[in-house]
């Protein structure tokens, strides 16, 4: 099919991408009511999303594709790759454990704070200029932010919101800011599936080192013995971790990387929808405004830089620099 005549068919990819990621914090919050711990979760949910990419990149290889090794790359390759993978594993330890905290609309909104983080490091390291657009952005962002934090509903009677909770969503923001800005140009030469085999991998064991020396192995080991419980995690690793990724890049193929990033704003709205049906938690009216500002910001700084790859939300591959390419970057 003609990519350039199917613009409709792109954006609804996409959106169905963000929507998947979207129902991340239902999934983990009711793993953890089964007994499962936040490390036992991204140990699960990465490892069956590195063996989905394994399978992707078999069947690639198999289709003419090249498997780029380790010896390939340069130096600068390696430690971008390898500092991509850190922040993979931090950005998802720290957004399970505050999904665990505080509600997932909270977790979300914070974690949406990133573009805004990416084009003030991208300013502050002379990449891109901070013109009167992206600088009311950022203004916006960060009012939206206090918003999100300090309007909530127990606010008034002293009681707030978790801060570790907090600082753990925003940190997540951090780590996908600083996953983006490592990604742009440190390691082109690795195709998207390789690379997003290899970060969940990272993942995966680290999260299972943790999660032994923290919770000991039965933390590991409890899917085995709870049918549903397995189930979830599966539905996890497959259905919110490497269909979104692939659905994703299809779309951005379609529609290319700025309209593709606005779309993956579906995602909050989604978690919050979702946590407010499955879960019974919502935000209020304050909250409400300033994740709309949060989200907002987030569009103008998509609209300030048309000629940069999308800056996309946890668990999705950034797209490649020319529309005809296979993206060579991707988060876990």
């Amino acid at each position: 099919m003609d990519q350039q005549r199917s613009p409709l068919l792109g954006s609804l990819t996409v959106a169905l991408a963000a929507s998947l990621f979207g129902t991340l914090g239902v999934i983990s919050r009711n793993a953890y009511g089964y007994g499962l711990t936040p490390f036992g979760f991204v140990t699960w949910r990465a490892a069956i999303g590195a063996l989905v990419m394994a399978g992707l990149i078999g069947y690639g290889l198999r289709r003419g594709g090249r498997l780029v090794g380790w010896r390939s790359l340069d130096a600068r390759g390696r430690v971008s790759i390898g500092i991509a993978a850190l922040m993979g594993t931090t950005l998802n330890m720290a957004m399970f454990l505050a999904f665990a905290r505080v509600p997932v609309a909270i977790v979300l909104l914070c974690f949406y704070l990133y573009p805004a983080i990416v084009t003030g490091a991208s300013a502050v390291l002379g990449w891109e200029r901070m013109d009167r657009l992206r600088g009311t952005a950022l203004v916006v962002a960060l009012v939206g932010m206090v918003a999100v934090v300090l309007g909530g509903p127990g606010s008034a009677a002293g009681g707030g919101i978790d801060p570790v909770g907090v600082l753990l969503a925003l940190s997540a923001a951090g780590s996908q800011a600083v996953f983006v800005l490592i990604s742009r140009h440190g390691y082109r030469d690795v195709p998207t599936d390789q690379a997003m085999g290899f970060i969940l991998g990272a993942a995966a064991v680290i999260a299972a080192l943790l999660a032994v020396a923290g919770d000991g192995p039965s933390s590991l080991t409890l899917p085995l013995a709870i049918p549903g419980l397995l189930a979830l995690l599966l539905f996890g690793g497959i259905f919110s971790a490497a269909v979104p990724s692939t659905l994703f890049l299809a779309g951005i193929r379609w529609i290319g990387p700025v309209r593709a990033g606005i779309l993956m704003l579906f995602e909050p709205v989604v978690g919050v929808l979702l946590a407010a049906l499955f879960l019974q938690e919502a935000i209020g009216p304050v909250q409400a405004i300033g994740g709309f500002a949060i989200l907002g910001a987030a569009v103008l700084i998509q609209r300030a830089r048309p000629a940069e790859p999308a800056m996309l939300p946890a668990a999705e591959p950034e797209p490649g620099h020319a529309p005809d390419e296979v993206a060579r970057t991707g988060t876990p």
